[in-house]
């Protein structure tokens, strides 16, 4: 095991669908940490979201050039995954099959978080170093009912915040005195992006597929709609404008032209009715998505966690409580956890207290067994 006295690097890199977010660490203390919010439209200019790789990776040498920090000085970069196959929960090697199948989405999901996983190695290939993933967006614990479609072929998976909302499921747990895995939560991720998910015993059982248009639409996602209007919509545009409409381009983005929530709110600040309806309109289906997952545990809910950008504004808070606060009482976690969430993970790994896991390639799920489905 390593000496716990000696220093580590860490670079965090953290992508979404409306920032990017960047920590460097020294073992448990941030030396600097900077969000850069990038409005829809700039990222609209780029027609898939891998190639906003040379921005993003500007963005951060821009960053650590402005720190007077050299790369070459980092000792480990660690990144925000999805996209590729399933994976189990836990510390992952970055390694060239993950960034492959990250980069052609092999999961099926085209989350920004996947360019966490993909600048990560990039750093890590030019300054020779190692490169480590948690929890990515594509975390697998669903049980078969969570799967299972109206459709023969086509299944739900997981495609969620998990990282953030593991993250802050574990740091309640402990505020309460008791383990994660002990503990059932339902945790709502709420910005750009928003999912709502049920957490059973420390497995992530079910939720929405955010970044495919499913729960709450958002300042970036349509969100659910109904099958038969969409197909309609479908008929007079095209599967692309859909796709995009689906992850990058819909909600706020559709209703206003930004992905801007500082620009919404202010507008609900001042009175405007269309802010106002569209904005509560986004309050009212996440807690519909809340109650929900109080179904899927059954009633048994040890406290609702409420985490993202999004909380900064306390009208959502009040709204949540109003509709949710009789199913379990409610906590806010304003922000997010996931820096530090990725930045320990991995120095436990580099100090050998941890040991990382080796990508598979092959999804968590392999069907139902002998059931034809």
């Amino acid at each position: 095991m390593a000496d716990a006295s000696k220093k580590f690097k860490l670079l965090i890199i953290n992508p979404g669908s409306t920032s990017t977010k960047v920590s460097l660490f020294e073992n448990e203390t941030v030396l600097f940490e900077h969000s850069l919010f990038h409005d829809a439209p700039v990222l609209l200019q780029y027609p898939h979201v891998n190639d906003q790789m040379p921005f993003r990776y500007q963005v951060i040498m821009d960053m650590l050039k402005a720190e007077g920090v050299d790369p070459a000085e980092i000792d480990v970069f660690v990144g925000r995954g999805g996209s590729a196959c399933t994976q189990p929960g836990g510390v992952t090697a970055i390694d060239q099959k993950l960034y492959d199948d990250t980069e052609a989405a092999v999961g099926g999901s085209e989350h920004p978080a996947k360019l966490g996983v993909m600048l990560a190695w990039k750093f890590a290939q030019t300054f020779g170093r190692a490169a480590y993933t948690l929890n990515p967006t594509n975390v697998d614990e669903y049980g078969d009912c969570a799967r299972l479609t109206g459709i023969k072929g086509v299944y739900r998976v997981s495609h969620s915040h998990v990282l953030n909302q593991k993250a802050v499921a574990e740091a309640h747990a402990a505020s309460l005195g008791r383990r994660y895995e002990d503990c059932n939560f339902i945790v709502a991720h709420i910005d750009g992006g928003i999912t709502v998910s049920a957490h059973d015993h420390g497995r992530m059982v079910d939720g929405n597929m955010g970044a495919d248009g499913e729960g709450a639409f958002t300042p970036t996602r349509i969100g659910s709609v109904p099958v038969m209007a969409m197909l309609d919509w479908v008929e007079a545009h095209s599967i692309a404008e859909a796709r995009l409409l689906c992850a990058r381009s819909g909600g706020f983005v559709s209703l206003f032209g930004t992905s801007d929530s500082d620009a919404i709110h202010a507008l609900v600040d001042q009175g405007d009715r269309k802010a106002t309806l569209v904005w509560n309109t986004m309050i009212y289906q996440v807690s519909k998505m809340i109650g929900e997952m109080s179904a899927v545990l059954k009633g048994r809910v040890d406290a609702i966690l409420l985490t993202g950008g999004l909380m900064r504004f306390d009208d959502i808070f009040e709204g949540i409580r109003e509709r949710c606060g009789w199913i379990a009482p409610i906590h806010s976690y304003p922000g997010e956890l996931e820096q530090e969430a990725l930045a320990l993970s991995a120095l436990k790994v580099l100090r050998g207290e941890a040991t990382a896991l080796t990508y598979s390639g092959k999804n968590v799920w392999q069907g139902f067994g002998d059931i034809d489905l």
